[in-house]
C-alpha cells in the first residue's frame, strides 16, 4: 500500500490531469451507454416511471386516497384524476426523450462515477483511510438513492396535485406542457437526492473542522423553521402533507447532529 501511495505522489501535475480526463472519459462512457439502453426502453420509462407521479394509480396516490377516505378527509386525496399533458413544440417529444434518457444514465452510472472516485483517491491515502474512503463512496451512493426515492414517491407526486390544481383566478386554465412537467420532476428528485447527502457533507465538514456540534446544536431551531418553510412551499396547503415533507428532513438534521458528535468525540 505504501509502495502505492507513493507512486501516486510522486505522479506530476500533469499525469494526476491526464488521470482526471481518463476518468473522465470513462465515466461519461459509462453514461453515454446507459443513456442508450435508456433511450431504447421508452415506453417503460415513460409509462412506468416519468409519467406515473401524475396518475391515480400511482402507489403514493392510491395510498393517500384512501386514507382520506379511511379519515374522512377529502384534502389527503391527490391526483384522483390524471393531469393532462401538452407539447407545444414540433421537436418537443423528441427533444424530452433525449433528457429523460441522458438523465436516466446519469441516475444509472452514478455508483460507477463514485467508484472511479474513490479509485482515484485511494492510492493517495492511508490504509484506515482508504477503507474510510470506500465507506463514503457507499453511503454518498446511498444516500442519494435514498433520497431520490423520496423525491419521487413523496414530493413530486404531491407537487404535481398543489402546482397542477393551483389555480389565481377561474378565468386561467392550466395547460402543464411536458417540458415543464419533466423539469419539476427531475429537479424534485435531485433535489431529493441532494438533501439526503446532508449527513455525509456535515460528517466530513466536522471532520475538517469546518462545522462543530455545537454551531448545529445552536441554530437548531433556525433550522427547524427553515425545514418547515420549504415543506409548506412545496406541498398542499394542509398539515399533513407539510409534515409527510418535514419528518424526514428533520430526521437528517439530527442525524447531522449527532455524526458530528460523534466525529468530536474521537
Amino acid at each position: 500500500m505504501a509502495g502505492k501511495a507513493s507512486k501516486h505522489n510522486e505522479m506530476t501535475f500533469w499525469q494526476h490531469l491526464g488521470e482526471l480526463r481518463n476518468i473522465f472519459i470513462r465515466c461519461m462512457l459509462a453514461v453515454v451507454v446507459l443513456s442508450i439502453v435508456a433511450f431504447c426502453l421508452k415506453d417503460i420509462i415513460f409509462q412506468q416511471v416519468v409519467l406515473r407521479p401524475r396518475m391515480p394509480e400511482f402507489v403514493t396516490n392510491r395510498l393517500l386516497c384512501r386514507l382520506a377516505e379511511q379519515w374522512n378527509s377529502p384534502v389527503l386525496c391527490i391526483n384522483s384524476t390524471i393531469l393532462p399533458l401538452i407539447n407545444i413544440e414540433l421537436a418537443g417529444q423528441f427533444t424530452v426523450h433525449l433528457r429523460v434518457a441522458f438523465w436516466s444514465g446519469v441516475i444509472m452510472a452514478f455508483p460507477y462515477i463514485m467508484y472511479e472516485l474513490a479509485k482515484f483517491f485511494r492510492p493517495a491515502l492511508k490504509q484506515g483511510e482508504s477503507a474510510m474512503l470506500r465507506g463514503v463512496a457507499l453511503m454518498f451512493t446511498l444516500c442519494f438513492a435514498i433520497g431520490a426515492a423520496f423525491g419521487y414517491f413523496i414530493i413530486a407526486p404531491i407537487s404535481i396535485h398543489f402546482l397542477g390544481t393551483y389555480s389565481v383566478s377561474a378565468q386561467v386554465v392550466n395547460q402543464i406542457t411536458l417540458g415543464s412537467y419533466l423539469s419539476t420532476v427531475l429537479g424534485l428528485i435531485f433535489a431529493g437526492g441532494a438533501a439526503f447527502e446532508m449527513p455525509v457533507v456535515v460528517l466530513y465538514l466536522s471532520r475538517l473542522g469546518v462545522v462543530k456540534p455545537q454551531f448545529l446544536s445552536r441554530y437548531r431551531k433556525v433550522a427547524i423553521v427553515v425545514i418547515l418553510v420549504i415543506s409548506a412551499v412545496i406541498t398542499p396547503p394542509d398539515v399533513f402533507s407539510m409534515t409527510i415533507v418535514a419528518i424526514p428532513l428533520l430526521l437528517l438534521y439530527e442525524v447531522s447532529v449527532l455524526l458530528a458528535r460523534m466525529e468530536f468525540k474521537d
